[in-house]
Order: structure tokens, then C-alpha cells, then sequence
């Protein structure tokens, strides 16, 4: 102990060995509060955005598309999962038309898809197309099918195989040559969005397109068709929530949503191409429009080319950062600061 320290336990009439223990314990205590309070200052959690709910629409139509490119499945409510929609065990483009050697086919290469109808009864999918018998397909696959090694958009991608009669079912249908059905499983080997598309959000797909959710509005629909002398439908476009009472491509702008207990966020909007042209009644592709219509005044911003190319916008492509349960009738909320 220092000289001055010594004086001080004189004047306090301490032994020297006392008040050195005191002084210490002291400056141990001061340390701890101090290093406690640097390491909550460190440790404290990043203040999240205070954000608000401000409703933008009603939720009018909730559809899932079991089989990619043929007819899709309207359903009053469903779960909102990291992969996309499902119902019990009906789920968002699960299923896919193969070629042979694992190539994925479309109605882009064979229109007469969307003619495909599916319901769904009892974890059984029943297909029914003109002039053939439904054919019936379980949801639940044996173990021992084969899984194909497929190919989607140049992307890997795998499928357990659904079997020869639906295999021979598709085939006869098309008339082309022999395609198989293949059924995605959660287990099984998926896309990952920053393959897919030019995007940092990072989140696994099955057979979509570009992501889990889908999103159009009456709206945009009503925008469109004013300019059309042949009038689209919404299934042309193929959104899993069609959003009414918000304003004609007001869905561009939203970038965080919230519908019944599910969070969505923006991904990109979605860039049309042929697929749109393929008549939903007919099965009968007709390459311009309403494509070229789109194309007049659906482009995007010279700044975003890099993004979107000379594909016109239609729609919204969005990631689930919170699964949980949706239905037609709820209200859609953006989050606002």
C-alpha cells in the first residue's frame, strides 16, 4: 500500500491489512458494475422498427395448384407453410409432369395442362381431363417408388415417382410422348430462392416458379382487361391470394404483409412470359396475348432491367417469415413505419 493509502488508515485509526482489504473489495465491486454494465450495453438486442398495421384489401380467393400447370384447387381457408399453401395434404405445386429423363414439363410445352382438374377427397387426389376416365392417385406414396433426379428451369430438383398408371393417364392425355408424375416430399432435395431468382431472400421451393405465395388483386385484373377485347381471367395468372377493395397494381408497393396470422414479405414481382397466353378453357396457347397488352404498359423501371429484363410485371412474389393460417375474408394488412 502507497504512503498515502497508509496515512488514511492512520487517520481512520485501521490497520493498514484491513483497509487494504476494504479498498479492494471495493474496486471489485465497482468493476463487476462497471463490465456488468458494458456487457448489457453489448448484449442488448437490436431495437426492432415500430411498425404498423394498415389494412389494404380483403383476402377474395385462396387457391392451391397441386400439379404445376394444370387447374388449381379454390379452398375457403389454409395453412400458410415455409414451402407455400396446403391443406391437410393437399399442397402448392407438390406435383409435376416429367419427361423421361426428369425434364420438367408445362403448359409452356404442352398447353392442354390446364385443362387437368384435381379435387381432393379422403389424402386422394381425383384427375379428370376431356375424354378420359378420373383416374385416382394417392397422396401418400410407397417408399419403394423410384425418386427422379428432375430438372426445373436448369435447376436441380427431385421427385418420388407416382407410379405407371398415372404415368400412362398423362400420357394418353397429351398424345406427345411418355411423361411420368412426379410428388415433391419435404425430405427430398429442393430449389433455393438465390438459384432461382435475382434476390437476397433466402428460402427452399418445391415446383413453383419463383417462390411459396403468389399474390394478385381484383384490381390489376380490371386494369388489364379494360385494354383487352378478349377479356383474361385470373387464371391465366395462377396467384394463390387474389387481394380485392385496393387500387390497380397497389400490390407493387407492399413489401411486408400480414393476413390472418401469417407475415409475408416481398420478394420480387413476378415477370410473365408465354404461360400467360395458354387459354384456360381451351388449352389452346396463342403467344401474344394478353402478354403483348402487358408488354405496352407493364414494364418496369429502366433501373430495375437487371432484374426483370423485357418481362412486363403482374403480380407479386412473396417469401412466409411467419407460417401459420389464412382464409378468404381476412383482411390484408401492410406493415408501415
Amino acid at each position: 500500500m502507497g504512503a498515502a493509502a497508509s496515512s488514511a488508515a492512520a487517520g481512520l485509526g485501521l490497520p493498514v491489512s484491513r483497509l487494504s482489504a476494504r479498498l479492494g473489495v471495493a474496486a471489485l465491486a465497482l468493476a463487476a458494475v462497471a463490465l456488468g454494465a458494458v456487457t448489457w450495453h453489448r448484449a442488448r438486442p437490436r431495437r426492432r422498427r415500430r411498425l404498423r398495421r394498415q389494412q389494404v384489401g380483403t383476402v377474395s380467393q385462396v387457391c392451391i395448384y397441386p400439379v404445376k400447370s394444370c387447374m388449381g384447387v379454390p379452398v375457403d381457408a389454409a395453412e400458410c407453410t415455409a414451402l407455400g399453401l396446403r391443406s391437410g395434404s393437399l399442397r402448392d405445386r407438390f406435383w409435376m409432369v416429367i419427361k423421361e429423363d426428369g425434364h420438367m414439363v408445362t403448359a409452356r410445352q404442352e398447353p392442354r395442362l390446364v385443362l387437368v382438374s384435381i379435387t381432393f377427397e379422403n389424402d386422394r387426389l381425383i384427375f379428370k381431363a376431356p375424354d378420359m376416365d378420373q383416374l385416382v392417385l394417392p397422396t401418400k406414396l410407397p417408399s419403394t417408388n423410384r425418386i427422379h433426379d428432375c430438372r426445373l428451369f436448369g435447376i436441380d430438383v427431385q421427385g418420388r415417382d407416382c407410379g405407371d398408371e398415372i404415368a400412362q393417364w398423362f400420357t394418353k392425355f397429351l398424345k406427345t410422348e411418355a411423361y411420368r408424375l412426379v410428388q415433391f416430399e419435404t425430405n427430398l432435395k429442393g430449389r433455393v430462392s438465390t438459384k432461382i431468382l435475382p434476390t437476397e431472400e433466402k428460402y427452399q421451393v418445391a415446383y413453383p416458379d419463383g417462390s411459396p405465395v403468389h399474390i394478385l388483386s381484383d384490381a390489376s385484373l380490371a386494369d388489364l382487361n379494360t385494354r383487352l377485347e378478349k377479356k383474361a381471367k385470373m387464371e391465366h395468372f395462377r396467384p394463390n391470394i387474389v387481394v380485392t377493395g385496393c387500387a390497380a397494381f397497389e400490390e407493387d408497393t407492399w413489401e411486408e404483409l400480414v393476413i390472418g396470422d401469417v407475415e409475408l414479405k416481398k420478394v420480387l414481382c413476378c415477370s410473365r412470359c408465354v404461360m400467360t397466353t395458354v387459354d384456360p378453357d381451351t388449352g389452346i396457347i396463342d403467344w401474344k396475348e394478353p402478354l403483348e397488352t402487358l408488354k405496352s404498359y407493364r414494364l418496369c423501371d429502366p433501373s430495375e432491367r437487371h432484374l426483370y429484363k423485357s418481362s412486363p410485371l403482374f403480380g407479386v412474389y412473396y417469401s412466409v417469415a411467419k407460417v401459420g393460417n389464412l382464409q378468404v375474408g381476412d383482411p390484408v394488412y401492410r406493415l408501415v413505419e
